[in-house]
């Protein structure tokens, strides 16, 4: 497969919207259960963008076939250098790299701007895609929390995984961080 992962732009945001509700309709990666029109997307985006975070896309022959961005992890300013990693794949791309390529370049972009810490919060302890996604780009599993969601008519467990960037938390940081509240 030819791929190259950039940096998305507004026209990207149909298929991002796309790719995203057939895994809201289809998967258990994300606990939403209606899938976001394209303007919440398009807000979605714009608040990631807004906090000087990455939005990638991956395409091939000219076609979008997965996102990635990262996310602040939680909203309080001491969590200010860790972020969350979310990566959505189209159907008929999984298997072919795409989400290792989105997962490495969101990994090197947000080291360099001093992030120290990334997450993985994996929707569905059964999800061993995902799990064997972010262990093979070096996230190590920290616990489950299990029975928290409730769709497809079963309960679904959510999986922690983490990553540290840089030096992680064995020295001081070197950027402010993320501008959080």
């Amino acid at each position: 497969m030819n791929l190259i992962v950039r940096e998305s732009t507004p026209a990207d945001l149909e298929a991002i919207t796309a790719i995203y509700a057939e895994n809201v309709l289809n998967g258990t990666g994300t606990f939403e259960i209606t899938a976001p029109s394209i303007d919440e997307m398009t807000a979605r985006r714009a608040g990631v963008l807004a906090l000087g975070l990455p939005w990638l896309v991956a395409e091939s022959n000219g076609v979008v076939v997965g996102y990635a961005y990262a996310g602040p992890f939680r909203s309080r300013a001491a969590y200010r250098f860790t972020v969350e990693d979310s990566i959505y794949v189209l159907a008929s791309a999984h298997g072919k790299g795409v989400g290792r390529a989105l997962l490495n370049d969101l990994i090197a972009r947000c080291q360099a701007m001093g992030i120290r810490q990334m997450l993985g919060v994996i929707g569905d302890s059964a999800n061993e895609a995902s799990i064997r996604l972010h262990a093979t780009c070096g996230f190590q599993p920290m616990g489950a929390i299990e029975g928290v969601g409730w769709k497809f008519e079963r309960w679904l467990d959510v999986l922690f995984m983490q990553r540290a960037l840089g030096t992680g938390a064995v020295s001081d940081p070197d950027s402010p961080g993320l501008p959080l509240a």
